[in-house]
This record gives C-alpha cells, sequence and structure tokens, in this order.
C-alpha cells in the first residue's frame, strides 16, 4: 500500500477504469502484467485532448503523461489488488498527439517515466519507446501502454 499512499499524498487520483467489450485491461502471462492503453483522463471525466506543439504545450503534455501513467496504474491495482506487488516496471509505449513539427516526445513522455521512477525507485525504471502519431483516436493527446513484472 506504500505506492498507493503515495499517490494520495500527491494528490493524484486514477480516473475510474475503462469499460471494455471485446478486449481488456489487463493481462497476465506468469509473472508479467500486460496493460492496454490508456489515455489521459480524469476522475471528474475529462480527457485532456489536443496536439502537443499546436493546441497543447510541452507543459501539458507533459502532465498529459503523468496522469495517463496514474490511470494505468489505477487499471494495475484493479487488477493485481495491491501496486507494491510490482517488482519491476519493463515497458512503455508511449503515443503522442503531435503537431508538425514538434520533435520531444522523448520529453512529452518523461511525464510518465518521472512519476513511476518516483514512485518505485530503480523498479519504476524501464525500457520506452515514445512516438508521434498524426491521428489517435478521440484526438487524445497521449496514449501510454505499460508491461509490469509482479509477484
Amino acid at each position: 500500500m506504500l505506492v498507493e499512499q503515495r499517490l494520495v499524498e500527491m494528490g493524484l487520483e486514477a480516473s475510474p477504469p475503462v469499460l471494455r467489450t471485446n478486449r481488456v485491461a489487463a493481462l497476465q502471462h506468469g509473472d508479467l502484467v500486460y496493460l492496454s492503453g490508456r489515455i489521459p483522463t480524469y476522475p471528474d471525466g475529462s480527457s485532456l485532448t489536443g496536439k502537443v506543439g499546436t493546441d497543447l504545450t510541452w507543459e501539458q503534455g507533459y502532465e498529459a503523461a503523468r496522469q495517463t501513467a496514474v490511470n494505468l496504474l489505477g487499471e494495475l491495482k484493479e487488477f493485481i489488488g495491491d501496486l507494491d506487488r510490482v517488482t519491476q516496471v519493463l515497458k512503455l509505449l508511449c503515443m503522442v498527439n503531435t503537431a508538425d513539427p514538434f520533435f520531444d516526445t522523448s520529453g512529452v513522455c518523461d511525464g510518465a517515466s518521472d512519476l513511476l521512477h518516483e514512485l518505485y525507485g530503480e523498479k519504476g525504471r524501464h525500457t520506452r519507446s515514445a512516438v508521434g502519431i498524426a491521428c489517435p483516436a478521440g484526438n487524445m493527446a497521449i496514449e501510454i501502454e505499460m508491461v509490469v513484472v509482479i509477484k
């Protein structure tokens, strides 16, 4: 419960879990948990949409990545029950809705990476892909997938 306590202390709250029809939010294989992509939605139901570089500032993109990581952790908690079961964050795939030209997708995605490192320390350091995309679903600012190892 230490990770969850830190999230509360930071004033961060995950948006409600996403209802899925023909797919799932998380899937476990051995000690790996694969999380479907999440977006920057907030507990009040609002979302952050638009292209980073024109509609949104770099700082707003960073915050969107941070909130998306919080939402991934909310899905993970729903799936495994206790976020302290995570022994390693393995991989993030970050897809940023970018304007042309915008070249700092890596910096935007640091919003998620920095939060995971802050919460888990060395266990939060991970591999990552940070790509810019032109036409995400719903014009969302970012979508992130995550893979973790659990005990």
